[in-house]
């Protein structure tokens, strides 16, 4: 793979380091503290992002027009999405393993090329079996692009700052998942839905216009490409250098030195990653067929209802980034993690004919779903070193991913006998395992990323 090549020069950082700059404390400061290149850098990772979530919704948008088209069941559908989020945590595996030896931009450009040309793809599948096969393409590069670029980013933002820079990063997921459900909206009025849900799937080829701005405007952050060079990153990792040898690295019990090695890191990161993701795909995944069959709503009435739930998602994500940097990490995710599986449970017992409570509720139910996220970033950057970041975060977010898909199946199976609602209920059941998983990992606020 290719290095990055010299961006155009730009202005010199005022300060030698994100640290130097942390003092600026306003509305804006961890924007100012990134310095030229680290914004650029958050550009970059933002957008890719918000176009990650953007080719996601589109599967879950047009789950009913599949479901009618290929004529599936409730526990087929769901296992369409349980195959693009098993494949993203190899995709994010191999993604985290790629930033560390080849760049985190060298990385993100291929997990972005990826998942694009598995979205676009989905648009022209002529049978139940051959969606199913390009969603896993389309896995796979999704599940690489939120830890890599969430590295990027963690690697320029200051330790002051840096739970709220990967909060606003978190953001942009509301903001390409807004853009899918005004798509949506737009493709469902004035198309059939035999051909409404293929339209929806061939739009997913707008990430290819990132790659040009990520191609030759975007650098990694100096001290990580330092570590990457070939006379430090043996000594400065204590592996080989070679990918197995890093990826081995995240799960070793004791160093050669005798010291505490990241193996337990590893489980609970993973753990932690398994019941957040649980408990959101649950939701992401059931929550537009949930509206359309169970509340009779039409698709401009689902698409409103779900604005809601998005501008929830939105605030929630950028108050949960501040909320991470004063509160702490698990705190903060410990408490939107309890009132997650709350929301959950009070959206899915609301009345029948009671839909005002239901548009209401909603707003409530994307903040908590959201603001637990913000910390994620952040939190997984600072538990693993320079040398295996990527590595760590890649495989620990996304094995996560993998596993959680269980949850989006186990409802899709039960809805047949329990209906949508009550088995959603399912996904508070991964906000408890989160908590649990938090017990074994330990407080990283302030931790400075060298």
């Amino acid at each position: 793979m290719s290095t990055t090549p010299t961006p155009p020069p730009t202005a010199p950082d005022t300060a030698s380091s994100p640290d130097e700059r942390a003092g600026d404390d306003g509305a804006f400061g961890w924007l100012r503290a990134l310095g030229p290149r680290g914004r650029q850098a958050f550009a970059g990772a933002f957008g890719g992002y918000a176009l990650d979530s953007y080719d996601y919704y589109t599967l879950p948008l047009s789950m009913v027009a599949i479901a009618a088209y290929f004529d599936l069941d409730s526990g087929q559908t769901g296992l369409i999405t349980t195959v693009t989020l098993v494949v993203s945590g190899l995709g994010g595996a191999v993604a985290g393993v790629l930033a560390d030896r080849f760049g985190r931009v060298n990385a993100l450009l291929m997990t972005i090329i990826i998942y694009a040309i598995g979205t676009v793809a989905c648009g022209f599948a002529p049978s139940y079996q051959a969606l199913l096969a390009f969603r896993v393409v389309q896995g796979f590069g999704f599940g690489g692009e939120w830890a890599v670029g969430a590295v990027l980013v963690a690697e320029y933002a200051s330790a002051r700052h840096r739970g709220r820079t990967l909060g606003a990063i978190q953001s942009s997921w509301a903001v390409g998942w807004g853009l899918a459900v005004i798509v949506y909206t737009l493709v469902f009025q004035f198309l059939s839905e035999a051909m409404a849900w293929r339209v929806m799937f061939w739009t997913g080829a707008l990430p290819a216009l990132l790659v040009i701005y990520l191609r030759w405007q975007v650098t990694d952050a100096p001290k990580a490409a330092e570590r990457r060079a070939p006379s430090g990153a043996g000594e400065a990792s204590g592996s080989s250098g070679s990918p197995m040898a890093t990826f081995v690295e995240i799960f070793t019990p004791r160093t050669a030195d005798g010291e505490p090695g990241l193996l337990r890191t590893t489980f609970f990161a993973a753990l932690l990653s398994t019941g957040v993701q649980g408990g959101y795909y649950t939701l992401a995944t059931w929550v537009p067929t949930y509206l359309k069959e169970e509340r009779g709503l039409s698709v401009v009435n689902t698409g409103g209802y779900l604005t809601f739930q998005i501008s929830g998602a939105f605030i929630g994500y950028v108050t949960g980034g501040y909320l991470t940097d004063r509160l702490g990490r698990k705190r903060n995710i410990m408490i939107f993690a309890i009132l997650s599986a709350l929301a959950i449970v009070a959206y899915t017992n609301i009345p029948s004919g009671a839909n005002t409570a239901l548009l209401v509720l909603g707003f409530p139910l994307g903040f908590c779903m959201s603001a637990i996220f913000s910390g994620f970033g952040s939190y997984l950057s600072e538990l693993y070193p320079t040398a295996v970041r990527g590595t760590g975060q890649g495989f620990t977010y996304n094995a996560g991913r993998a596993v959680g898909a269980v949850f989006p199946t186990l409802v899709g199976f039960l809805a047949g006998s329990w209906g949508v609602g009550g088995a959603l209920v399912f996904g508070a059941l991964g906000y408890a395992l989160a908590v649990v998983a938090l017990f074994g990992l330990p407080e990283t606020r302030g931790k400075v990323l060298s």
